[in-house]
């Protein structure tokens, strides 16, 4: 019979940091500041605390704030891609009902973290004279895909009738993303939902 190994006193191994998980870890806390605070008024330091990553760690992962910045804005274009894909593609609806649920999900949303949080492209647009230029291609080129989406769920409205045949769905979207990132900006100014409902009400009235 061999006998076991003497077990080892004192600590256990420190296990190596999983460098995934500290990257993910930033850009979500990054995200979540952003949208809060915008680009400018967020400090490293706040991310890091957010994060849970020791000072010091943040240029392993990042080459800058700005390159930071930029994956931020890459990350939260994908999920609210992601999050307009869910409400505008139920076929369980009708098209129109989709984009009324997605707003009703985005104020519950805003509702959630009192107000205090927005969208960050918007945040970040708002600031785009203080912040490096590469961001304004990046910063519009999000709104173009999010306007693609919807121009394509108020095309099925169109071809169920719920829109007339005359109107530029692509146009409409447009406009509907310009407004809605006022209402936005009008709703964590006031801390409540009404300035998207009243948005809201005139996009419906203006595609009957």
């Amino acid at each position: 019979m061999v006998n076991p190994q003497p077990r080892k006193r004192g600590r256990p191994p420190k296990q190596a940091p999983d460098h995934g998980d500290t990257r993910e870890s930033l850009l979500r806390a990054g995200v979540a500041t952003l949208t809060r605070k915008g680009f400018v008024a967020t400090g490293l330091d706040e991310i890091l605390a957010l994060a849970n990553v020791p000072k010091g760690s943040f240029y392993h992962y990042f080459a800058s704030k700005e390159a930071f910045g930029a994956e931020a804005i890459a990350r939260y274009g994908a999920y609210f891609a992601a999050k307009l894909d869910r409400h505008l593609l139920d076929e369980r609806l009708a098209p129109l009902d989709r984009l009324r649920g997605f707003i009703a999900n985005a104020e519950a949303g805003m509702r959630r973290y009192e107000f205090r949080r927005g969208c960050l492209v918007g945040n970040l647009g708002q600031e785009m004279s203080a912040l490096p230029e590469a961001y304004r291609s990046q910063l519009d080129a999000v709104f173009m895909d999010w306007e693609a989406r919807l121009a394509a769920c108020l095309r099925l409205a169109q071809a169920r009738g719920e829109i007339g045949s005359g109107r530029d769905c692509a146009r409409l979207a447009h406009f509907f993303w310009i407004g809605w990132e006022g209402a936005v900006l009008r709703a964590k100014l006031r801390r409540s939902g009404e300035p998207l409902r009243i948005f809201a009400e005139g996009f419906f009235a203006l595609l009957a």
